[in-house]
């Protein structure tokens, strides 16, 4: 549980189209051997019963690599809130002041968090006398026009035992990139974005805000794997959507146990207030999809309340994945032997050599080997294509973990060589080169004037959305709705008549 302080290219054919189904089971089954619940999938979109009616306390994501611009530090990447359509107002996309959102490291292999880093958010409006949450454009995070703002805290908590013994302030009051309403809200939001990226005790520095959801995949695999016949593949299902950001870098030695024993475990969880006002946690994130697509419906609220110590529980559905035995039977899919033990050490105890501590306790987590440096030329399929400062070992916003995970799920560590993937290889958006690295949002405003009739006339909200008619000629469409929408008037103009000839009557004869 949480700690609670108290105060390639080219995916082709077959391959290509069963890779996203794979990746997903993958994944899971990679990640699930000695499963940490609170590892509920890097990408736990909607995940879990009770979750999914929670957007703002459901992880979607979890990232952890050694900066690539600061070698001497390392960049924790956690977010919130799936499926943010820019344009969702009027409230838009806020941290909820019910809930502490953390970060766990795990700095000697033991399947318990050394270190917390724990967010908590306050929201201010300055008028409740407008629907809006700006009342202009917002040229800077302090600007007037900016009705609705939040801020955060940082504490970071040192455990024993998973009991908190100390807490540190490590930022107070610091602002929220808000979300991007739109171009005329918002005309450069990457000058938002960048006065919301702040230095906080201890060296580190930090960005809460709104980010393009930098996961991406196919995830139509629920759609009977893909459509039953795997032609539903290569449409990135999170393309246009955001989430909620939070973003940490911080010296590498304030993380690890020693340069001797520098690899970490990392994870995510979500805590909210009950009825009660006690704490309960509700969302947890390590890997990417093990929730989603490994663990059956009966106990994936379960997996969510549950702590990477106790992952054992769900061991068998790492061993036997559901998915691999459903590729099996409807694609003819060989499966792998079961139980699957050439999973476990990818996904749970680390790879001996590469990420794996000493006297490691099974559990499902990022597993980050700190001393390897990043590369110039990063490789989306990271370890599996020779690029060791790739996932499986931490995970970088670039790392296709869907065909990654597939293909191991396939059999490729146990020589059932294979180039399954989804068709999906990189995100709609660039990511940036320094800090915080994740893409800026999709703006609510998206495109040119609407466009309608024959000649192309531009359509606004001042006609109804009309297409003017053209001066060389009537336009049938552009008839039928002037011609409607008269007999709609004079229908409006004849009840009225009727309604002051009952209304006379009616005086009359009551006077």
């Amino acid at each position: 549980m949480t700690a609670i302080a108290r105060s390639s290219a080219g995916r082709r054919g077959l391959a290509a189209l069963i890779c996203g189904a794979l990746a997903a089971g993958g994944l899971a089954a990679a990640g699930v051997s000695a499963l940490q619940p609170g590892a509920a999938g890097a990408s736990s979109h909607r995940e879990a019963p009770l979750i999914s009616g929670q957007p703002q306390y459901d992880n979607t994501d979890v990232y952890a690599f050694v900066s690539p611009d600061k070698p001497d530090t390392t960049t924790l990447v956690a977010n919130w809130i799936p499926f943010e359509e820019p344009a969702g107002g009027p409230n838009f996309y806020l941290f909820p002041e019910d809930a502490q959102y953390d970060v766990h490291i795990d700095s000697d292999g033991d399947g318990q968090g050394d270190l917390l880093y724990r967010w908590t958010f306050e929201t201010q409006r300055k008028s409740g006398d407008t629907f809006l949450s700006n009342t202009g454009p917002v040229t800077s995070l302090d600007d007037p026009d900016l009705n609705v703002t939040q801020t955060y805290d940082i504490d970071l908590l040192r455990l024993k035992d998973q009991k908190v013994v100390s807490t540190k302030k490590m930022a107070d009051n610091l602002p929220v990139a808000p979300s991007n309403v739109g171009k005329a809200s918002m005309p450069d939001y990457k000058k938002l974005r960048d006065q919301a990226v702040r230095t906080v005790d201890g060296g580190g520095t930090s960005y809460v805000g709104q980010a393009d959801d930098p996961f991406f995949l196919d995830l139509r695999v629920f759609d009977l794997l893909y459509g039953g016949d795997l032609s539903e593949v290569g449409r990135d299902t999170l393309k246009g959507y955001n989430v909620n950001t939070v973003a940490l870098q911080v010296p590498t030695a304030q993380l690890r146990q020693s340069a001797d024993q520098p690899v970490v475990g990392v994870w995510s969880t979500t805590q909210r207030k009950n009825a009660k006002g006690d704490w309960t946690q509700v969302s947890r994130l390590g890997s990417p999809l093990v929730n989603e697509v490994v663990v059956p419906l009966k106990d994936k609220d379960k997996f969510n309340a549950s702590a990477p110590w106790n992952d054992a529980q769900f061991l068998k559905y790492v061993q036997k994945p559901e998915l691999a035995q459903l590729l099996q039977k409807i694609y003819k899919i060989k499966a792998p032997a079961e139980p699957r033990k050439d999973l476990v050490s990818v996904f749970l105890t680390g790879v001996k050599g590469l990420n794996q501590p000493p006297n490691v306790r099974p559990a499902e987590a990022l597993r980050l080997n700190t001393s390897i440096k990043p590369t110039s030329s990063p490789k989306r399929l990271g370890v599996l294509d020779g690029d060791n400062a790739g996932f499986p070992n931490g995970r970088r916003l670039a790392d296709d973990v869907v065909d990654i995970e597939l293909q191991a799920v396939a059999g490729e560590l146990v020589g059932s060589k294979n180039d399954l993937g989804d068709a999906v290889n990189v995100n709609d958006q660039p990511f940036g080169t320094t800090f915080p690295y994740v893409a800026l949002p999709t703006s609510g405003s998206r495109g040119p004037l609407a466009k309608g009739g024959q000649s192309g006339s531009n359509r606004d909200a001042l006609n109804g959305g009309a297409v003017p008619q053209s001066p060389s000629g009537s336009d049938d469409s552009t008839d039928t709705v002037l011609i409607a929408s008269a007999a709609a008037g004079a229908a409006g103009v004849l009840l009225v008549g009727l309604a002051l000839v009952w209304w006379r009557t009616r005086r009359r004869e009551t006077s």
